[in-house]
């Protein structure tokens, strides 16, 4: 089903990404691609985000506050979210935000996809 390779660490939440976000995939396109469905269909947009840390292909500074917008399209190796920032669109890895005043779920996807993607 998967080439990657990791260590079981956190059941519940393997069990829950397995069956909710990437169940029937076949390959890591697949599995991409159910996370972006997910997201897209989970996450309500727009919100306010955080960055909590820098990432190269960011301009984001870590404490910008800015407002996701919705899923990127570009998602082959990492997941990606549009945002407005300083009057300009962009996109940036969900991975170094946080959202603010969020609901529970929401937390959920976004550790959700820290937790899964630190194996890419």
């Amino acid at each position: 089903m998967t080439n990657r390779k990791y260590v079981l660490v956190d059941k519940v939440r393997d069990k829950r990404i397995y069956d909710e976000i990437i169940v029937d995939c076949y390959d890591e396109i697949e599995q991409m691609m159910g996370w972006q469905c997910y997201l897209d269909e989970t996450l309500k947009f727009p919100f306010l985000a955080k960055c909590i840390k820098k990432q190269g292909v960011s301009p984001l500074e870590i404490g910008e506050v800015v407002e996701v917008i919705s899923v990127g399209e570009n998602c082959e190796n990492d997941m990606l979210v549009n945002i407005h920032w300083s009057g300009r669109k962009f996109e940036v890895p969900l991975s170094q935000l946080q959202p603010m005043n969020a609901t529970k779920k929401v937390k959920q996807v976004f550790d959700d996809w820290r937790y899964w993607s630190q194996y890419l």
